[in-house]
């Protein structure tokens, strides 16, 4: 007899609640100044909670980041769910990055500035970075095979080059103006598409 399936048990609230004060202190004021001390007082838990849930604060800064992954995650599978050409999920895409932009709070991009405080690629962090980075660019490489450009690979790296420069851009400078350099990255791609002429960003 094959025993019943056992769902996994749902995180202790304390490690959902050090989590959360992680991700919006690590978020807000930068992953190394910020202490575990701090986030221990302001969790309202004790230290031996605290490394009972994640050993030490490269493990919190890993679950951090992979709680970032799968929020963006989720926004793209809703905007793929919605929407089922190509065009139209790179231009909401582009649209949910120039929302996201302007919001009181934000600092730019989760990731980017995760990656720019930790110089080893091979330390924990920069690896769940570049999982997230990876799995980012398939989604775009997906959308561009669909979309039938000319330079798959070329439209892939200015896509991602342009994501990251609005995010970059929007924290230090005007979103609007960022979003709409985004924009127009996203519909001169698009517009590739049809010209067929092997012409794309780099070249333009």
């Amino acid at each position: 007899m094959i025993p019943a399936a056992v769902a996994p048990r749902p995180p202790a609230p304390a490690k959902l609640k050090i989590l959360e004060v992680a991700d919006r202190l690590f978020y807000t004021e930068g992953i190394h100044t910020v202490g575990v001390d701090r986030i221990i007082n302001e969790a309202h838990v004790t230290k031996a909670t605290f490394y009972k849930h994640y050993r030490s604060k490269d493990l919190l800064i890993v679950a951090y980041v992979e709680g970032r992954h799968y929020r963006a995650k989720n926004l793209v599978d809703e905007a793929r769910a919605n929407l089922t050409d190509p065009a139209s999920v790179l231009r909401a895409l582009a649209a949910l990055i120039g929302q996201i932009a302007v919001r009181t709070g934000f600092h730019g991009c989760p990731f980017i500035n995760a990656a720019a405080q930790f110089s080893d690629v091979d330390h924990p962090v920069r690896q769940a970075v570049a999982r997230h980075r990876a799995w980012e660019r398939s989604v775009v490489a997906e959308l561009v095979t669909e979309l039938g450009h000319p330079a798959p690979e070329d439209a892939i790296d200015d896509l991602i080059l342009f994501r990251d420069g609005a995010l970059s851009g929007s924290n230090v400078g005007d979103p609007e103006r960022a979003y709409r350099a985004l924009a127009r990255a996203v519909e001169r791609i698009i517009a590739e598409r049809s010209a067929g002429s092997g012409t794309h960003l780099r070249t333009a």
